[in-house]
Formats: structure tokens, sequence, C-alpha cells
């Protein structure tokens, strides 16, 4: 069973505490977090008996733990995917906001491992039933492209051009302020010490190293950036960007509290894709369009821009 801490700074107070907890775990749902307060599984200065709706305070100390995932016979389940392209050694998903790349605690179904599963009966074995044919993932919110292996050739191909930096993920986002000059991001990474929900950045954690360049800056507020990531921490732009004082827009555990544009999740979309075959060597490029929710932001960010005249 894994345990987990957290203290309640101020830009959590009043917050319910299924809806904190929610969001500090992306890939469990609210209802398994409800059912882990109902069960007992997370106190509030100490005090297990509290309801689902308890509003936080400020320096609530809150405790949780996680129980051991079920051992799971993971079903196939006819749930719409969007294949960029399939071959007999790999798939190209462009994964849509909102949808769980793997089954986890609370998230047993609707995730793109059931998805693909029903549309495919090969996939590669090496991560188990859990993640079958999945070498890299995204987060819940964050949409885009990524490959997935058909069998265990194809995966430690794919892996080892990973772990060698030869494949290329480009990603864009929304950041707060205003971002003139590309740079670098070289700052490592691992489990914050003081709230191991979240990452941070760490002496001597893993070797992080993201680029970044600015597209276009909305006045003096925000910035679209295209990122590229040498490697491929959990969470690596998100806190790469919060680090240097430029959070995403809509990022619930990273980003800033109070938004002039609301947005549910972090604004960042995986758009480009560079690997090399694992069976012809051929080098290939994907690339998904901004979807639909990233456009509306722009837009309402370039007419903001403009009513202002900056």
């Amino acid at each position: 069973m894994e345990k987990f801490e957290y203290y309640i700074e101020s830009n959590h107070v009043d917050e319910r505490i299924d809806k904190f907890i929610t969001e500090q775990f992306s890939d469990y749902s609210r209802s398994f977090v409800q059912n882990l307060i109902t069960n007992g599984n997370v106190k509030v200065n100490e005090k297990i008996s509290i309801k689902k709706n308890y509003k936080l305070s400020l320096g609530d100390e809150i405790e949780i733990e996680i129980p051991e995932p079920e051992i799971l016979d993971v079903k196939p389940e006819n749930i719409p995917i969007e294949i960029i392209y399939e071959d007999d050694d790999i798939l190209v998903i462009n994964k849509e906001k909102g949808m769980v790349v793997h089954p986890a605690p609370g998230n047993y179904t609707g995730t793109l491992v059931n998805a693909l599963m029903y549309h495919s009966e090969r996939l590669s074995s090496i991560n188990g039933v859990i993640r079958p044919g999945i070498v890299h993932r995204i987060d819940k919110n964050t949409s885009g492209l990524l490959v997935v292996a058909k069998n265990d050739f194809a995966h430690n191909f794919l892996s080892e051009e990973l772990k060698t930096h030869d494949i290329e993920r480009i990603y864009y986002a929304v950041v707060h302020g205003k971002i003139t000059s590309s740079g670098t991001v070289n700052k490592p990474i691992a489990r914050n010490p003081k709230n191991r929900l979240k990452m941070a950045i760490v002496s001597g954690g893993r070797e992080a190293i993201t680029h970044y360049e600015p597209i276009k800056n909305y006045g003096n507020d925000d910035t679209l950036l295209k990122i590229r990531l040498e490697t491929g921490r959990t969470h690596q732009i998100r806190v790469h960007l919060q680090s240097i004082g430029y959070p995403i827009l809509g990022d619930p555990m990273y980003g800033v509290k109070k938004e002039k544009i609301k947005h549910d999740g972090q604004l960042l979309h995986a758009k480009e894709l560079i690997l090399t075959h694992p069976s012809t060597l051929e080098e290939m490029h994907f690339e998904s369009e901004l979807p639909g929710y990233f456009k509306d932001i722009i837009g309402k960010l370039e007419r903001i821009y403009d009513r202002d005249g900056i």
C-alpha cells in the first residue's frame, strides 16, 4: 500500500477534499477517490471520519493510502480512438484530452489500453496485462501523439530509441508570462519530498532536459510555446516550465489558482512525433493538428490581445 502526505497551502483553502485529491492523482476517477475517503484511506489531521465534501483549511495535513491494485484481466472496449498510422509493428495514436493511457486504481475501464485491445489482437506483452503495447505515455489531460508497439521486437526497439533520445517529441503549450527568446531547462526531476503526489526539481533526481521556443506572445500575459523533449520524465514539461516561472495555463497541479481564461486541465498538446521504424529503419514523421479546445483558448487570447491593442 502506497502512502502520500500533503500540507494544504493558501491556494487550496475551501476546496472540497475529493476534488483536491482527484486533481493530484490525475489517473484516478473522482468516484474512486470518494471511495477512498468512505473506506477510511484518507486522514485529515490524523482523523479518519471525514466526508467527501470536507472543505480544506490552511495547514491541514492530508494522509492518503492507496491500496495495492487488483490483479486484472483487462477487457477490450469499443471506444473510438484516432489512429494516425498502423502497420504490423506499430500504431500511432492521437489521444484525446481526458483519456487515461492505461488502467490504474479507479480507472480500470475507459482507457486507451482498453480501446487498443478492442482494435488490435496484437500488442506487445513487455509491460504485462495493465500496459500492453505502451512504450511511453502522456498525462490524462494532455492530448496528442504517442506510439504503441504491436510486438515485443518493436517495443524493445522503440524503448531503446527513447533511452538514446532518438525519438523526437514536440509539444505545444500556452504558458503564463511573456517569453521572447528560446531556451533550455536542464534540471533534475524526482518525487517532491514534501508531497509525493507531485514531481519537483530535486538535487540528485533523474536528468531532465526540455527545450522551448516562443511562437507567439499575447501581450505581456501569455505565450504560445513549441517544446522539444530531450528526456521524458513524469510531468517533465509541466515541472520545468513552472520552475522558470512560466506555468502552463489550466494546470491543476503546477499552475496558478486563478486564471483569466478558465480551462480544465493543462493546455499541452503532443503535436509532432519523429521516430525510426523498427523493421524498415525508415525515419517517420507524424503530426497532428491542435485540437478544438486548444484553438478555442488561443482564439480567446487573440481577441483579448486585439481588444486591448497590445
